[in-house]
């Protein structure tokens, strides 16, 4: 008798065999350039005697509140509910979230991570050749969504990534526009869009949805939830992977008209929202004391590491989001020697427009001053080489 492994490496082999030679992927998806992840776990040493500081995709630097772990405990204490299918509604974090947002149950959809919520958002709403009109740089997974239907991407580039392109973005505007994607703070150059642009977009468009990515809301407070009850075309997303602290839980939401809620529950998989993702946001929204502290303390360690930097003579912009973007005369080795230093930053030097930046995740003030004193040595070694 064959043991269990080994069996199964049969199986695979045989179904691999009579796969049709031919077998393609669709046309929409060999068009898809995918999304660009540069993950630093694998090359981050837990057993170093130095805290790695992990600084590059923009997550909290402190676990959550102590609360989302009581809640969590509690709730594997009794096991048997792990094989249950979790709450399709989500109502207990739903019914949070209505206070937390001030939105209705029927204009609130609770979705795996805000990415879940582009990426349904444009299973919703795109046909193929639909045009999406996506002001860049930008967050690049949304482009993998909206090109996997098949739409045509209509991205607008301004003269300077720093500045609004306002007007380039209403020229791009017609009847063929399906989706405006607006990520507010835009990620990872940190312009914020008005409400009064917002507004003039949904009225020049009405037949496309509008977008208002809010992932960084929390650390900027801006928001356009306001123009949810006035357009039924704008929407918003949110996330708690940034300040809330959850990212390995996968938890975001939509607000939006109960229309276009409806709409989207008509291909939405609500099983998709895991049981203990429900439970930890549910138990942040009850400590919002804790998720002010740590927001108050990256809004305060952002312009002291802003003028660090602008100190070691590097062009440094501070952003309203929980991040600074620096421009370093050789990236790739400045990077290098970070992680020697125990320190994961973000290049985005290859990014159109972005030559010779880096993108760096604001944690507290004293993760700040540590991150000073390590780019401190980094600068040092890199101009002696």
């Amino acid at each position: 008798m064959m043991d269990g492994g080994r069996s199964e490496e049969l199986c695979v082999s045989e179904a691999m065999a009579a796969a049709p030679a031919g077998l393609q992927p669709s046309a929409f998806t060999r068009a898809v350039s995918p999304y660009r992840a540069a993950p630093s776990l694998e090359r981050i040493d837990p057993h170093s005697a130095q805290e790695p500081l992990k600084l590059d995709w923009n997550e909290s630097t402190i676990p959550p509140s102590p609360l989302v772990l009581e809640r969590i405990h509690a709730f594997l204490l009794n096991t048997h509910h792990l094989n249950w299918y979790p709450d399709l509604r989500a109502a207990e974090l739903g019914a949070r979230l209505e206070r937390y947002t001030g939105a209705s149950a029927e204009q609130l959809l609770v979705t795996a991570g805000s990415d879940a919520a582009l990426e349904v958002l444009c299973q919703t709403y795109l046909d193929p050749d639909d045009e999406v009109v996506v002001p860049s740089p930008t967050y690049t997974h949304f482009l993998v969504y909206a090109a996997a239907r098949g739409a045509r991407l209509r991205q607008v580039y301004g003269k300077d990534p720093f500045v609004r392109p306002d007007e380039a973005i209403l020229s791009a505007l017609g009847p063929r526009t399906k989706v405006v994607y607006l990520v507010s703070p835009t990620n990872p150059t940190g312009v914020v869009y008005s409400h009064e642009f917002i507004a003039r977009v949904a009225r020049a468009v009405p037949q496309a949805l509008v977008i208002v990515d809010e992932a960084y809301h929390e650390f900027s407070g801006e928001t356009a939830l306001p123009l949810v009850h006035t357009y039924s075309n704008v929407v918003v997303t949110r996330t708690f992977s940034k300040s809330f602290g959850i990212a390995g839980l996968r938890i975001g939401y939509l607000v939006a008209s109960p229309e276009v809620v409806s709409a989207v529950r008509r291909v939405f998989n609500a099983k998709s929202v895991n049981v203990l993702g429900q439970i930890a946001a549910s138990a942040a929204l009850d400590d919002l004391e804790y998720l002010y502290s740590y927001v108050s303390e990256v809004r305060a360690a952002r312009p002291e590491l802003v003028a660090f930097l602008r100190s070691r003579g590097l062009l440094a912009r501070e952003t309203p989001a929980n991040f600074v973007m620096v421009r370093v005369p050789n990236p790739r080795a400045f990077v290098a020697l970070c992680e020697e230093e125990g320190v994961y930053l973000r290049d985005r030097s290859m990014d159109s427009q972005l030559e010779g930046y880096v993108r760096v995740t604001v944690g507290t003030r004293r993760q700040t001053q540590d991150l000073c004193d390590r780019l401190g040595r980094v600068l040092d070694r890199l101009a002696a080489l």
